[in-house]
């Protein structure tokens, strides 16, 4: 599925770090940062969370809830969590539906080699379930904070 801006964000619902879970019914009214990560403690992943995790408190402020969206399973993300003392809720998509869902379960190529996994991809939806800005592809460098910049114009 692509999702687009202007159009109702599809519904999730995911088991998260610390044992909680985390829908969009569940967040309504609130902004919504949904980034998409392939794997949890390696080193792009790691400097995304930590990247988002140094802002949190100014996406608070925002009234922002941002969630960092991965296939690991959650006792995974409670270590990767721990282990970089990261501020942003994970949430694992282990049930492999909310990826799909989302359009970022792609295929992929690694020196030659084809293979199916998550796209870098953010999404940021306004407190009535729409998104509003789509970014594809993420370069991680400076993302956080257009991103941030974005959550605040909203």
């Amino acid at each position: 599925m692509d999702i687009t801006e202007g159009r109702k964000a599809p519904a999730f619902d995911m088991a998260t770090d610390g044992g909680g879970r985390v829908s969009l019914p569940g967040l309504k009214g609130k902004k919504v940062v949904l980034f998409f990560y392939p794997k949890a403690d390696t080193p792009t992943c790691t400097n995304e969370a930590q990247a988002f995790s140094a802002l949190a408190d100014d996406f608070a402020a925002a009234g922002a809830v941002v969630i960092g969206v991965s296939r690991d399973p959650v006792r995974k993300l409670d270590r990767f969590k721990a282990k970089y003392d990261l501020k942003v809720v994970l949430a694992s998509d282990e049930p492999e539906d909310v990826t799909d869902r989302w359009g970022v379960w792609v295929q992929k190529k690694l020196y030659g080699r084809e293979y199916m996994g998550i796209e870098r991809a953010t999404f940021l939806i306004d407190g009535a379930g729409v998104v509003r800005r789509v970014w594809r592809k993420v370069s991680v460098k400076g993302h956080a904070a257009e991103v941030l910049a974005a959550a605040q114009s909203l």
